[in-house]
């Protein structure tokens, strides 16, 4: 699906979609709970589908209605599964120790970017404890073998995915467990999502230090209990209409809970400190917490008086695309001035973009950044691949359609 956006001023209010990466975590929590669980306000995204398919391919019960999933624990692990992880590395990382822990033969399948994403910490690690990888990197790749206690090491930046795989698998194993990390930790708001999500089942993980980092203690024969829980809202995709209202909308966002441990809610702050009443003064952001704000914010960079930098941003080239080359190409297609290095982008100030044409080169937040950067152009912008939104936020063109957003597709 391609689209013509109209440049056009942002008015009204919206109801956040619901955290994806809570979803994901409860959905996970409660297909390892014995009982029903019900979660409510859940945003049904490509991602959480093959969340809630590969539970089902692992002996889990999960019954979507409207934005109501109702799951029925896993009884009897499944022998062997065939698990379509679709685009999503969460479904991949959370899901590969849980097949584990489970004793499950599992073979993961992906598409898009997703097979050229890394599983290296658990092929090192697992590869101590027995379980075999078939291959050791690619995909489809089959595992076996069970996962058991003890210590496993992890590097904390390539990716906290990895930290709450085994958060969610090692509960389950007899014995107790650490995971110890060997270098500083990005994106720990995500680890501490996980934490808060396993609450609600009855997990307890803890959280003390070692030599200055992160580490944790996980007790062994804990078992998940069910629940009904509902999803807050999603401060990443929050985060396209605060920027927009930056820009010149007027924009309520409902369904975010302010003290949430969600990372990406630094926007508020970074719009806030920009923000000084005549003009948005320029920034420097260090996302190595908040990777998934980086599109939104090149956009907000674009209108600094000045120069704006986003910095510690190494790890995105391997996201849904190298998104820190795609975003500068987005951007500058349509009259930005962004420089993308290996681990950075520069911006520099522009009055507003003159339109063009964007290949997103299918990442969502790459498809949202640019429609919000359309609502402050000169001229439409036409973006390529549009569906890509299906990933995360399915209904994005719908509320941006009701906020008064001009678009057509082509």
């Amino acid at each position: 699906m391609d689209v013509k956006i109209y440049p056009s001023k942002l008015i009204g209010t919206l109801n956040a979609p619901s955290s994806k990466s809570y979803s994901h975590r409860m959905i996970i929590a409660a297909a390892l709970a014995g009982g029903i669980s019900e979660i409510s306000n859940v945003t049904g995204s490509n991602d959480i589908k093959v969340t809630a398919g590969a539970m089902e391919a692992l002996g889990a019960d999960v019954l979507a209605d409207g934005d109501v999933y109702t799951v029925r624990g896993i009884k009897a692990p499944a022998a062997k599964a065939d698990i379509d992880c679709g685009e999503s590395g969460s479904t991949l990382r959370f899901i590969i120790p849980v097949a584990a822990a489970l004793g499950t033969n599992a073979t993961f399948r992906g598409h898009g970017k997703l097979p050229e994403r890394p599983y290296t910490p658990y092929v090192r690690e697992f590869s101590k404890k027995g379980i075999s990888f078939e291959p050791q990197s690619g995909l489809p790749m089959t595992i076996s073998g069970r996962l058991t206690a003890g210590e496993y090491l992890l590097e904390g930046d390539v990716s906290s995915q990895f930290i709450t795989g085994l958060m969610f698998a090692l509960p389950l194993c007899e014995e107790d467990s650490v995971i110890k990390l060997t270098s500083p930790l990005q994106s720990k708001p995500y680890a501490d999502m996980t934490i808060a999500a396993l609450k609600n089942f009855g997990i307890n993980i803890y959280e003390t230090k070692l030599g200055g980092l992160p580490m944790y203690l996980i007790k062994g024969g804990q078992k998940y209990s069910p629940c009904r829980v509902s999803v807050e809202g999603d401060y990443s995709q929050a985060a396209f209409f605060f920027t927009a209202n930056a820009l010149g909308s007027e924009i309520r966002v409902k369904n975010l809970i302010p003290d949430s441990v969600q990372g990406d809610k630094a926007i508020v702050d970074i719009i806030e400190k920009s923000s000084t009443g005549d003009g948005l003064e320029p920034f420097t952001v260090d996302v190595g917490d908040i990777p998934d704000l980086v599109p939104i914010l090149a956009v907000l960079g674009c209108f600094t008086k000045g120069t704006s930098r986003i910095v510690n941003a190494a790890r995105l080239k391997i996201k849904e695309s190298d998104r820190i080359t795609a975003i500068a190409d987005a951007l500058n297609a349509i009259g930005g001035k962004v420089t993308a290095g290996d681990d950075f982008l520069e911006m520099q100030h522009v009055d507003k973009f003159t339109g063009g044409e964007v290949d997103p080169c299918n990442d969502h937040r790459i498809v949202m950044a640019a429609a919000i950067a359309a609502t402050a152009s000169d001229a439409p912008v036409i973006i390529r691949g549009a569906e890509a939104v299906n990933k995360s936020y399915p209904r994005f063109f719908e509320d941006f359609k009701a906020l008064g957003g001009e678009f057509e597709v082509l």
